[in-house]
């Protein structure tokens, strides 16, 4: 039953489009000979795949879809021949069977080339855990800066400055975000190490997906921004609805597309938490 409402669903999605949606759907079935059957199971597992690629069941993966075509390097939607096509060739590039699927191997692959990416986590690696800078390397936010669901202060001054600039560009080049103060607001920076590792030690998820030990804080590099929430759910949490309605906004889109032109670096589990890694970084043509 489920499965018929599914494909009823899907069904409508791909014969509803708009005028302007046709033309962009049109654009990405230059590959229709070759990939239409991988086109469509692609468009079915976005809605019906179970997994758990953090250890907690999900339904699809629709959340990761913006990373996913920033990666493979097209905007072509997952049911259309251009994404397949797209899909084979990422998975060629990673030694991987070019089946133009998506699959919990390629995400695999995926989520690895973005952890790398991350030099915090490639010193986690080498059982490293930086040192936090000296006080006279962090700057204060500005008030507009900080999200009041959570008050952050500081955050390393280059960092900052490379934020405020990408904040900047996000005003001028996105309506909703200029529209919305709110959005890109920090609502976490820098991190004390020590009371980090208390407040760890007092919610008992240490060195879990929420807490670590170690956290990527503690560097004043990392930044937890606003990109808008599920009715009823925090900013930061990490219900599977929550961060599929995160991840399909235009504040979230826009910084997959753009955010390595200012140095930053995604998290793939938490669309709000970004890290500076100093250079212009990712690949993909968005």
């Amino acid at each position: 039953m489920r499965m018929g409402l599914l494909l009823l669903s899907v069904a409508a999605v791909l014969g509803s489009a708009l005028p302007g949606q046709a033309t962009a759907q049109s654009r990405c079935e230059t590959q229709r000979a070759q990939w239409s059957g991988q086109a469509f199971a692609n468009v079915i597992s976005i809605y019906s795949l179970e997994w758990a690629p953090f250890g907690s069941s999900e339904w699809g993966w629709g959340t990761y879809l913006p990373l996913i075509q920033k990666e493979i390097g097209t905007d072509c939607e997952p049911g259309t021949s251009d994404f397949a096509a797209a899909m084979a060739a990422f998975q060629t590039r990673y030694g991987l069977t070019a089946t133009g699927v998506f699959d919990p191997a390629t995400f695999n692959v995926l989520r690895g080339v973005l952890q790398e990416r991350r030099p915090f986590v490639m010193a986690r690696v080498r059982d490293e855990c930086p040192e936090p800078p000296p006080l006279r390397e962090l700057g204060y936010l500005e008030a507009p800066e900080e999200h009041a669901d959570r008050l952050t202060r500081l955050l390393r001054r280059d960092v900052l400055d490379a934020y405020r600039r990408m904040v900047a560009a996000a005003r001028a080049e996105v309506p909703e975000i200029r529209a919305d103060p709110e959005l890109l607001q920090i609502f976490s920076g820098f991190r004390d190490p020590e009371a980090d590792a208390a407040r760890c030690a007092a919610e008992r998820n240490c060195d879990g997906l929420r807490r670590a030990v170690c956290s990527p804080h503690r560097t004043g590099t990392a930044v937890d921004l606003y990109v808008g929430q599920l009715l009823g759910m925090g900013v930061d949490s990490t219900h599977p609805d929550s961060r599929r309605h995160m991840s399909q906004g235009a504040t979230y889109r826009w910084l997959v597309k753009n955010a390595g032109r200012f140095g930053f670096v995604p998290y793939l589990y938490e669309p709000w938490h970004w890290e500076w890694v100093g250079t212009a970084s990712g690949t993909g043509t968005p």
